[in-house]
């Protein structure tokens, strides 16, 4: 994928967000986020993509920063997408995109080395043209012991059957351009980086409707999917942490043993010693 198709998949997934589905896993992913980042302390945060949700919101960081690949202008309530009445009472809309404060390539990320406490990819890597270089980057940017927190979509779920379904013929459910990251995969790219994943969580259980009518009806998966079978949620969302191995001093090649026994003198030389002394 190059950057141009990468960009138009990103424009496709910004349309998505926008529907029924993309506003039940926006809601869901920022319930998530908030409780995930409110326990990491630091001083520097950077959420990088999808400024449709604040994943920093619930941060305690003095310093915290939306990036993206192009600035995007701030909507006015007037320029919102109208909802009917009934939406509204559902469940809760979230806000509108913020404004980008830095504006980036993926795989080139304009931070010194060592300098972040924690950064957020929302569904960049099914999306970024070179998704090992955005981690690598990642890994550089993070203080030793610094966390990351990647969103994705989980093709082991109905959402992902249904996707396949698309490719086959079917209509597309989600935006045809991205290249969904499996969890156990992704859990090996990030072994290579020496960042290990501490916590895993998922959610959006309901079946790959497109009405907001019928994902209201079949909100009570949510609950049941958690319980009876928890990794086969829409999406997914990993935290893992850059681990760091620390240095070890060598010391002198001599044991303990060797340097407080005394040396054994051979009972013939104490004989020729005694004789001649």
């Amino acid at each position: 994928m190059d950057s141009a198709a990468s960009d138009r998949s990103i424009i496709a997934l910004d349309g998505w967000l926008q529907t029924p589905a993309g506003l039940y896993v926006r809601a869901w992913e920022q319930a998530c986020l908030d409780n995930l980042t409110a326990d990491i302390f630091g001083f520097n945060a950077v959420q990088i993509g999808m400024p449709q949700i604040d994943a920093l919101a619930a941060s305690r960081m003095p310093n915290r920063w939306l990036a993206d690949t192009r600035p995007r202008p701030r909507r006015t309530p007037a320029q919102q997408p109208s909802q009917q009445p009934s939406q509204q009472q559902s469940q809760p809309q979230p806000g509108p995109p913020r404004q980008v404060a830095v504006t980036l390539d993926y795989a080139e990320l304009p931070f010194a080395s060592q300098s972040l406490d924690l950064v957020v990819l929302p569904h960049v890597l099914e999306f970024a043209a070179e998704p090992h270089q955005v981690l690598r980057e990642v890994e550089r940017v993070l203080i030793p012991e610094g966390r990351l927190i990647i969103c994705g979509f989980n093709p082991a779920s109905l959402w992902g059957v249904r996707q396949a379904l698309g490719r086959i013929g079917a209509s597309d459910y989600l935006p045809r351009a991205g290249e969904f990251i499996s969890m156990p995969r992704l859990k090996d790219w990030l072994k290579l980086l020496n960042m290990g994943a501490s916590q895993s969580h998922f959610g959006c259980y309901a079946p790959a409707c497109r009405t907001e009518k019928w994902l209201h009806r079949y909100a009570f998966m949510d609950n049941a999917g958690a319980r009876w079978w928890p990794y086969l949620g829409g999406v997914y969302i990993v935290q893992a942490i850059k681990r760091v191995k620390g240095m070890h001093l060598i010391g002198p090649a001599w044991s303990k043993q060797t340097a407080t026994t005394p040396a054994v003198v051979p009972v013939t030389n104490k004989r020729r010693e005694q004789q001649d002394g």
